[in-house]
């Protein structure tokens, strides 16, 4: 990358260098507004008015005309920012409340936010923060909590729905000023600052996907702050450790971390800031004028502000989410069964703290993310055949296991039981042999050398036998490996104590992965016995989680803590695992869904909500001109820098006079890969809201390379142009304006913005 700090001098007169040069005013001819005054014939006045028209023109040489004009061009930029922001609040709140129904994803981030009000802990696979700005929108207007935000459901007179929506369409009407201001900082002209505005303001798509309760306006916002910042900084590397230099250094930190903690999309955000800090340092390496001290400090800067910074604001997220979610919720079954007994109603807290036999337990993987030993009456369709052995994540009866003394008629029981007294309960220590025996179907957790359905190499887990039948495959000895609360390793603790489950006979230790079963699994995870003994591989080890045994009393109060580092982790790790578990299903058509493929050219949209002719229908689909312009742009922009390339390799082209343009040009292209390639990596499931950050550098790319080509044009042919760019955008907005505003009635009323046949508007599945 070239050199971030502008080293090259820059020629004012070549026609190149308008990327960098100051914007110039809209107009380059201003009227004397004194000329208006000229040929004027006083001799017909009435001498009554004389005294009026005297004084008028007293204030007119005190408050000359001109004084305004060159006020208004003075803060024509402030100006500008002011008026385009109130019409993007127009725009955005425009009859937001015209559907009172939950529409699409509001199902899941409204009820989301619910949960903070409640303070009932829940399971996302998104970070915080976004959901709890959901939530502090319906904090402000007294939404208690209770709606269920089920999808298509009427909203109650009690939920303000209006200010929620209210709220999150905020966030997208700051995305128009957002772009001007940032046009302006890469030095574009006022015309092309101005037309990219006009493209994020007159999208379609943005404008739709603002106006309701989602997290996708606030993920944009901090994308646009992020690059806003970073262009603003930028234009202070000549004067580096400045007040405005660490200000906007610090802010590129503080939108960092906004974004990365309301979808993990942002990393690509912080992807783009890292290789453009490399590229700065990497050129400040080349300089052997600066002080190794300074360079130094340039280090240590970018580290406190562009490293520490981020994370600090990512973890202070998650530490006020965990603050707000006291109480038990749906999310618990993700959490380590520690952090779940902390939690109010949680019936853990009052779990028998010693385990012993007879005792009915559900039993938790350790390794992060780790689910519930799981069994079900549905066997495997290969190897031997038994009834299927899993984990899960949920709570389920399915869960639930008793612990019970090894078959009576096993030649080893004398010798691998522990001595207990004869009466009262016997508590398991470390060493004893026990059997485990599912409560729903009676059978044992059996073992034996038959390949595992995933892990080949290593032997099937499987629900066999009953109280009366089974064998030695059956029995599994307990082996203590450590206790987060208790120093004591000698007897199991539930919740606190972890051990390895390993099998009597096979000598293999009980374990499970990541990997999921195929669908007669239900894609659950897969259990095996681990033949390796790697004793230290926490996939193997496990703890006690539901505990009742009525011979047993409760664990005394706040018995149990757990740190919030190891639940920061645990819950990230979910997270991804979860975020990696949506995959799409072969056996299944979503028509919501779509490929990256079909996303820069607008050839693919998105139904919000039911299509029924008394339904008011939002179908997710961007301004066809401003996605086809900015697919363009990407595309032209590619050809036009390996076009300058070869010139400046061969030296038809001086330096200064396109560096500055393939720079802006870059970063822009940059930030519009590194959002979009991604996605063709990912196995997940897509959307096309997923290219909406990518989106946004494209349409500042295009208003670029158009700036660009017609630098040397006239002024006249320069309005002609952007002009007739400016008109057809916002004719094709207003066309398809119904689309984000809910059309109504039959959809063949709209039969004429069907442009492209791969749109789903007009069918009636």
């Amino acid at each position: 990358m070239e050199s971030l700090k502008r080293r090259h001098s820059i020629n004012k007169d070549s026609s190149h260098s308008l990327a960098l040069s100051p914007p110039p005013p809209p107009y380059t001819e201003i009227h004397d507004p004194a000329s208006f005054y000229h040929g004027l014939d006083h001799s017909d006045i009435d001498l009554k008015k004389e005294k009026r028209i005297s004084s008028n023109n007293t204030l007119a040489e005190a408050y000359p005309p001109e004084k305004y004009f060159n006020i208004l061009k003075r803060y024509q930029n402030t100006i500008t920012t002011i008026i385009l922001t109130l019409l993007s609040l127009f725009t955005r709140f425009y009859n937001i409340a015209h559907s009172n129904i939950v529409i699409w994803d509001e199902a899941h981030f409204g009820r989301f936010g619910s949960y903070y009000i409640k303070n009932e802990f829940y399971f996302d696979v998104h970070p915080p923060l976004g959901k709890m700005l959901v939530g502090l929108s319906g904090w402000i207007v007294n939404y208690n909590g209770t709606f269920a935000f089920d999808s298509g459901s009427e909203y109650p007179p009690q939920v303000n729905f209006q200010f929620m929506r209210i709220f999150n369409a905020s966030w997208g009407a700051f995305l128009v000023p957002l772009a001007y201001m940032t046009a302006l900082q890469f030095k574009m002209s006022q015309r092309a600052s101005l037309l990219a505005a006009t493209m994020v303001l007159a999208d379609v798509a943005y404008l739709c996907i603002s106006r309701f309760i989602l997290l996708d306006s606030m993920l944009l916002f901090f994308t646009c702050t992020t690059l806003f910042t970073m262009s603003a900084f930028n234009n202070y590397q000549d004067r580096p450790f400045s007040r405005p230099w660490w200000t906007w250094m610090f802010f590129i930190g503080l939108s960092l971390g906004c974004v990365l903690s309301i979808k993990w999309v942002g990393l690509f955000s912080v992807a783009l800031v890292g290789l453009y800090t490399v590229g700065d340092l990497w050129d400040m390496l080349g300089d052997l004028k600066m002080p190794k001290k300074i360079y130094f400090g340039h280090w240590v800067a970018r580290i406190l502000c562009l490293v520490f910074l981020p994370l600090a604001v990512y973890v202070a997220c998650f530490k006020v989410h965990f603050m707000l979610l006291t109480k038990s919720g749906p999310g618990d079954s993700h959490m380590s069964s520690l952090f779940q007994a902390q939690l109010e109603g949680n019936p853990f807290s009052e779990n028998p703290l010693l385990v012993a036999f007879g005792s009915n337990i559900t039993i938790k993987n350790v390794a992060y993310g780790g689910a519930l030993l799981h069994s079900h009456p549905h066997l495997y369709p290969e190897g031997s055949k038994q009834q299927q052995i899993t984990c899960y994540h949920y709570k389920d009866a399915n869960n639930e296991w008793t612990i019970s003394e090894p078959h009576e008629d096993s030649l080893e029981q004398e010798e691998f039981l522990s001595e207990e007294e004869s009466d009262g309960p016997k508590y398991l220590k470390d060493g004893d042999i026990i059997r485990l025996s599912h409560i729903n179907t009676r059978r044992n957790l059996h073992t034996h050398p038959i390949p595992a359905p995933i892990t080949n190499d290593q032997w099937e887990v499987s629900g066999y036998g009953n109280e009366t039948l089974g064998d030695i495959h059956d029995h599994w000895k307990i082996e203590i490996v450590n206790d987060e609360v208790f120093r004591n390793k000698t007897h199991l603790h539930s919740l606190s104590t972890q051990f390895r489950l390993r099998n009597v006979y096979l000598d293999c230790l009980l374990a499970s992965h990541t990997a999921l079963l195929p669908q007669w699994g239900y894609k659950q995870l897969e259990v095996y016995c681990d033949r390796r003994n790697q004793t230290q591989d926490v996939n193997t080890w496990w703890n006690i989680e539901e505990h009742e045994n009525y011979q047993l009393p409760p664990s005394p109060k706040n018995t149990y803590k757990s740190k919030f580092i190891s639940n920061f982790i645990q819950l990230n790790i979910a997270m991804w695992r979860s975020n990696n578990a949506l995959t799409p299903n072969p056996d299944k058509e979503d028509v919501l869904t779509s490929s990256p493929f079909e996303w820069p050219f607008a050839s693919t949209g998105l139904r919000m909500c039911g299509w029924a002719d008394q339904h008011i229908k939002f179908y997710l689909l961007g301004n066809p001109i401003v996605w086809w312009s900015s697919g363009a742009s990407i595309l032209g922009f590619a050809l036009l820098y390996t076009f300058y390339s070869i010139r400046l390799k061969r030296g038809l082209e001086k330096p200064s006079q396109v560096e500055p343009f393939l720079f802006v040009g870059k970063m822009l292209f940059l930030g519009w890969f590194l959002h979009y390639f991604p996605f063709f990596l990912m196995g997940r499931v897509t959307y096309l809201h997923h290219y909406f950050p990518c989106l946004y550098f494209s349409m500042l790319l295009f208003p670029c390379l158009l700036d660009h080509f017609t630098a040397h044009y006239s002024n006249l042919s320069r309005n002609v142009i952007f002009g007739g760019f400016f008109s057809i955008i916002i004719a094709t907005f207003i066309y398809f304006l119904p689309l984000a505003y809910g059309m109504t009635g039959p959809i063949t009323d709209y039969s004429g913005r069907l442009w492209m046949s791969r749109w789903n508007l007009l069918d009636t599945f």
